[in-house]
């Protein structure tokens, strides 16, 4: 029980508002008040978005299956375990994740899909190359690549008339 409310409240803290405002006590439902029991004598004391992203991560956890469950308190322990400083980097690359385009966001899925479904042996020599690159080849190599996406995102040249 203990785990499930600490992934609960993880989750909140991680998701978005749901709620124009911040919901009093009872506007939760039942299955929410429950999960964030611990909050009840001190609910109309927290800020509005906190109590935004609780509820909404309350509501989603009660939509999980008992299997997602333990994924999410498998995840959070994960979390939890990572040191402040990792956990603040994972937060602004999120951000700025989210700050693309949708477009951006799946030309970047799709990549790292193709990475991971790469040989074991493939992916170390591509992690050791980058590794090995100082500052400056890596801005190199990345703005290479831009140039090659803007070219095939570019429609070919029409053919010239005689």
């Amino acid at each position: 029980m203990r785990a499930r409310l600490i992934v609960t409240l993880f989750a909140v803290l991680l998701c978005g508002s749901a709620f124009a405002e911040g919901p009093s006590w009872d506007e939760l439902s039942d299955e929410q008040r429950t999960v964030l029991s611990q909050f009840q004598g001190s609910w109309d004391q927290l800020p509005e978005e906190r109590r935004k992203r609780l509820a909404k991560g309350a509501a989603r956890w009660g939509g999980m299956s008992p299997r997602e469950r333990r994924q999410a308190q498998q995840r959070f322990a994960k979390w939890g375990d990572l040191p402040a400083d990792r956990r603040d980097l994972i937060r602004e690359r999120a951000e700025f994740f989210h700050s693309l385009s949708p477009e951006e966001q799946q030309r970047i899925r799709e990549n790292y899909k193709r990475y991971r479904e790469m040989q074991r042996d493939r992916r170390d020599q591509l992690r050791q190359r980058w590794d090995n690159m100082t500052p400056e080849q890596r801005r190199e190599f990345e703005q290479r690549l831009r140039e090659r996406r803007d070219k095939q995102r570019r429609p070919p040249p029409r053919p010239r008339r005689r």
